[in-house]
């Protein structure tokens, strides 16, 4: 098989991907799980995946929807839609699977995955972080990762502007 057509199967639906944390449970390996918009992939999003991928055996990533974006940055987001964001995201060596979800917070997607360790960039406190007290009552632990200053998409898409 090409190393293209396998980079297309490291998008799961929820179900596949759950079924894939179930053998990799039962040889004792661990996963983490970071989430976001990727809209713009830039730096920051690199420095916090790699981070994120160094926390466990195998790192899933949780990517907003085209609708789940649109609510929350507005009607001119995403730049690239849900699949083109998901195969940037697949191409990535650092990262195992993909995964979409729908909702505003992938809040749902953390619940039924329960990742060994949630990791999230930014100016957060764990109270503050979906999924971080579900994850910690399950034996899990939460990472914040340090934003890495200067790069952001919204910043791209003005500077593109001009």
């Amino acid at each position: 098989m090409r190393a293209v057509e396998l980079i297309e199967k490291k998008i799961k639906t929820v179900a596949e991907a759950k079924a894939l944390i179930n053998a990799w449970k039962v040889t004792g390996k661990t996963f983490s799980f970071t989430n976001g918009c990727f809209d713009i992939l830039h730096p920051g999003h690199l420095f916090s995946l790699a981070q994120a991928a160094k926390e466990a055996d195998y790192l899933i990533v949780g990517v907003n929807s085209d609708q789940s974006v649109q609510r929350l940055k507005g009607p001119t987001r995403p730049i690239n839609n849900t699949h083109s964001r998901a195969l940037v995201l697949a191409n990535l060596m650092v990262v195992d699977l993909v995964v979409i979800f729908e909702e505003d917070t992938p809040l749902e997607l953390i619940k039924s995955l329960l990742p060994d360790v949630l990791v999230k960039g930014g100016d957060y406190t764990i109270e503050q972080i979906v999924g971080a007290k579900e994850v910690i009552a399950a034996g899990g632990k939460v990472i914040i990762n340090p934003i890495v200053e200067g790069f952001s998409t919204t910043n791209l898409i003005e500077k593109i502007k001009k």
